[in-house]
């Protein structure tokens, strides 16, 4: 089985990708999210991180949905000719693919003047999009089986804070219950970030002040790793780091942003053995 993973694209497509397609004779694309291109990422590292404010309080409502109009609709493209490739493709959702909006969906707006019922509602209509492309399969905090494989899924807000969240033991419990259900299986773990401390999640010296230099990988993407030992883990998310790294029996990867040119190749045996591992260039 011959798998191309490819993942934060931020927008774009890159035409080398059906060329690698047909090349190398791909038999699955994984895609680990970040379809959108997060073109209001400035403005909200100056005015939100690490705050209480929203992106809208500060540069008005018709500004803020203009820019997510045009996230929505670049994020929409990408998944357009993914779903065109003629093989099938499995995703999980990037931290910019609004991947807490599960956790919401079915939550009352909270009241006060600091909410607006449109940012509220903003997160589902990522999902509600992604919804329509039949060959592209969403599989975070789920699974999905191919030939003698089941993939394992979580998603992009898994930062190493998550731990402190109401969220973790929740997404925790689901994954292990997961990975007991396929214990005699052969299993591929996929997230959008990677694991934390290791090489595959050092934070680059041009980034944000507060994060620069560090390790900003996944808490719960390592400890389910550290506990079940998948035969392999695909990430991305900090794009600086790409590469692989053998963590116990798991062969863990950074694959790269697909709009940098990241990306790679990964060959695999029916029993699970590794074959050929190439990233793309």
């Amino acid at each position: 089985m011959k798998i191309l993973v490819i993942g934060d694209f931020h927008g774009k497509f890159p035409k080398k990708i059906e060329k690698i397609i047909k090349k190398d004779k791909i038999d699955l694309l994984v895609s680990i999210g970040d379809y959108l291109p997060f073109f209001y990422r400035d403005l909200w590292f100056k005015h939100c991180y690490h705050t209480d404010v929203e992106l809208w309080e500060v540069i008005g409502k018709k500004k803020y949905r203009k820019l997510i109009e045009k996230d929505l609709s670049y994020g929409e493209d990408v998944l357009k000719k993914l779903n065109s490739l003629g093989i099938p493709v499995i995703t999980v959702l990037g931290n910019v693919d609004y991947p807490l909006a599960d956790d919401v969906m079915d939550e009352k707006k909270p009241k006060g003047k600091r909410y607006w019922k449109e940012d509220w509602e903003r997160p589902k209509k990522f999902i509600n999009i992604l919804k329509k492309y039949r060959n592209i399969h969403r599989f975070d905090y789920s699974y999905f089986k191919f030939g003698d494989f089941v993939f394992i899924g979580a998603r992009g807000h898994t930062f190493p804070g998550h731990v402190k969240s109401k969220g973790y033991r929740k997404h925790r419990k689901i994954l292990d219950n997961l990975f007991k259900k396929f214990k005699k299986k052969k299993v591929i773990f996929v997230g959008h970030n990677v694991p934390f401390d290791t090489r595959l999640d050092k934070i680059g010296k041009k980034a944000h002040e507060l994060v620069k230099g560090k390790h900003y990988g996944s808490k719960l993407i390592r400890r389910v790793i550290d506990k079940h030992q998948p035969v392999l883990y695909f990430g991305g998310h900090i794009h600086e780091s790409k590469g692989k790294q053998k963590i116990r029996k798991t062969l863990a990867f950074n694959v790269g942003s697909v709009a940098e040119g990241g990306g790679v190749v990964v060959e695999v045996s029916e029993k699970g053995r590794l074959g050929k591992v190439k990233f793309i260039k």
